[in-house]
């Protein structure tokens, strides 16, 4: 894979260190998905985390039950209506997740060097020298020397809280195992990983089955987080899982890839999902650590030339526990955006983190900083040497429409779209102003009532790059022949003004349907 696809603009204009960042509708091109959870779900720190950037809200599944998850939705809704931003709402499953149960909720003390036994009896105590877990193949997955981790919610990897393992013998159904550091496990669930083991569970559980039938189709989610994507075939099977649920078909999988299974499968893998999540905490531990960044950088390059958004994980986690995030971090969150992510995605940090609005505010700046180097020009010659010759009438139309946006200067890309495939298409070349995705609902029937189409396509576009979504009237024309004022296109003109994006004598790019034919045309506004 060519590495100069990640060459910043020369030369970077060092009196812009020392600008202050300017306060904007759009704090950065690059989306931030927050998961919701104790620190984070309040109707006040929700409305906080939209105003700070957050456009995707992750429920995970992995802890708690659907009835606490419905009252954090419930408050999320309130959170849109009070400060009319859109956020789209995304469903984590368990999936082939081993888990620690600690029903006592004790602390419990390893120490190093010790000795503790790892057991599928449910009924034993969880203490420092057993640890009940809910997965009774372990023994024949791991084999002696084999490297098991166990740490709250994902690995924080700070060696005080995680501990791993290695193993030294099996017994039974047991697996005994020697202790490689010393550490203090808190909590009522821990997560265990078994580094490069084949875990013989379903990518979708039977809970995570009727999770998604119920709370799922309930709240019409956009998104599916499929943890543990190992296979194509894992994909599929969702699919076709959510195509008998009627209202939840249109919903996205998002294929997670955690281990070195789903990193062999890759390829694949990304054909048959709607976009990526890299989940580096898990992945961090099944490759070397000095393996990740060669993955990642493969990975985001792969997503970006399929079009298909690419999703990184764990990036700030010392601002779970601090209010700034660490030198390394930062620059970890503007290589994620030079080298091509979507957005970025928080954990441990908004769900139980004592800074969740911060931590988005935070991420949104740094995001925001990397998007002003973005080497544009080299990244638009590469998707297009990419794509090749010849090219599909969208593609055409979508890399005509941003190579034209950049030439005139252009303030903001304007995209009529029904699906919401042209938009993401112009997107997929990054273009270095926003695209005003207006999705043009369509009228639609199950036989016994009418519904419109729109509201799916409008949140879908959240987690792309430098994507924005507007829901047109359906009543009023895209584009007037007469001179009435009523036309999308004047809507969407002025809520381009109104979000102070758009101002007098600007230019503006117009991509959209005339008939059969897809047209690219340039305004210039006047006062």
């Amino acid at each position: 894979m060519p590495s100069s696809h990640l060459l910043l603009e020369e030369p970077i204009r060092m009196v812009s260190l020392l600008e202050p960042s300017k306060p904007s509708f759009f704090p950065a091109m690059t989306k931030i998905v927050g998961t919701l959870g104790p620190k984070s779900r309040s109707v006040e720190t929700i409305s906080n985390c939209l105003k700070a950037g957050m456009s995707v809200a992750r429920f995970d599944f992995s802890w708690h039950d659907p009835e606490y998850h419905q009252e954090t939705l419930e408050n999320l809704k309130v959170a849109i209506k009070t400060t009319k931003k859109l956020c789209a709402v995304m469903l984590d499953t368990v999936g082939a997740e081993m888990q620690v149960v600690n029903k006592s909720e004790k602390a419990i003390s390893l120490e190093a060097n010790g000795q503790v036994v790892l057991t599928p009896d449910a009924g034993q105590e969880a203490s420092s020298e057993i640890l009940p877990i809910n997965f009774d193949g372990l023994a024949k997955a791991v084999k002696k020397g084999d490297t098991i981790f166990i740490g709250q919610y994902l690995f924080t990897g700070s060696e005080t809280t995680s501990v791993w393992l290695e193993v030294s013998e099996v017994k039974g159904q047991d697996v005994v195992c020697i202790i490689k550091n010393s550490a203090t496990l808190a909590g009522s669930l821990f997560t265990l990983h078994g580094s490069q083991i084949h875990i013989d569970l379903p990518t979708l559980t039977e809970k995570d089955k009727e999770v998604i039938s119920t709370w799922g189709v309930k709240n019409k989610i956009d998104f599916l987080s499929l943890s543990y994507t190992r296979h194509a075939e894992d994909v599929r099977q969702a699919r076709e899982f959510l195509s008998k649920l009627g209202d939840i078909s249109q919903t996205q999988i998002f294929a997670k890839i955690e281990n070195v299974e789903g990193l062999t499968h890759f390829d694949e893998i990304l054909q048959e999902a709607d976009g990526i999540i890299l989940s580096r905490g898990n992945l961090g531990i099944d490759l070397p650590p000095e393996k990740v960044f060669l993955f990642q950088k493969s990975a985001l390059y792969k997503c970006n030339m399929a079009g298909k958004p690419a999703v990184l994980t764990r990036v700030v986690d010392s601002m779970t526990d601090n209010l700034r995030p660490t030198r390394a971090e930062a620059t970890d969150v503007a290589n994620a955006v030079l080298d091509g992510s979507d957005a970025i995605l928080l954990g441990a940090e908004t769900l139980r983190g004592l800074y969740p609005v911060e931590t988005i505010s935070t991420v949104g700046r740094i995001c925001s900083e990397a998007e002003k180097v973005f080497n544009q020009d080299l990244y638009f010659k590469k998707t297009v040497k990419y794509v090749g010759e010849p090219m599909s009438h969208l593609e055409s139309i979508a890399s005509s429409a941003v190579r034209a946006a950049i030439k005139v200067k252009a303030s903001i890309i304007i995209c009529f779209t029904s699906s919401g495939r042209a938009a993401r298409l112009i997107a997929k070349y990054r273009p270095t102003m926003p695209v005003l995705s207006v999705v043009i609902p369509r009228l639609k029937t199950n036989q016994l009532r009418w519904s419109f189409s729109g509201a799916f396509e409008a949140r879908q576009s959240l987690i792309v790059r430098g994507l924005f979504p507007m829901l047109a009237d359906p009543r009023h024309p895209a584009e007037s022949t007469s001179a009435t004022n009523e036309s999308i296109l004047k809507v969407a003109l002025d809520h381009g003004k109104a979000l102070g994006v758009i101002k007098s004598h600007d230019r503006v790019v117009v991509c959209q349907k005339l008939g059969d034919a897809s047209v690219v045309k340039i305004i210039e506004l006047e006062d």
